[in-house]
């Protein structure tokens, strides 16, 4: 998984910067970083999708297989109900 940094220490200190006590800019620094990470974790990665695309694919192979074999005997009990002469 991609790690996405976030400098806590630097945002702590923009917080201060800006009127933020130093308990209040560490509550938002570390709630801000564990959004982050939660949402990381609910990301699909390239292997993931590649994976999926894979199963599709496989499904979809079966499926054709299937609908073909079942044209196929159609036709065949249609012509044997009616054979040529």
């Amino acid at each position: 998984m991609t790690a996405i940094t976030f400098d806590t220490h630097t945002a702590i200190k923009r917080l201060k910067a800006a009127g933020f006590d130093e308990q209040q800019a560490e509550a938002l620094s570390d709630t801000i970083r564990e959004a982050q990470e939660a949402k990381l974790n609910e990301l699909a990665t390239k292997g993931d999708l590649k994976e999926a695309i894979a199963e599709a694919k496989v499904d979809i192979i079966k499926w054709m297989f299937g609908v073909s074999a079942g044209q196929a005997l159609f036709i065949l009990t249609v012509l044997k109900m009616f054979p040529a002469h």
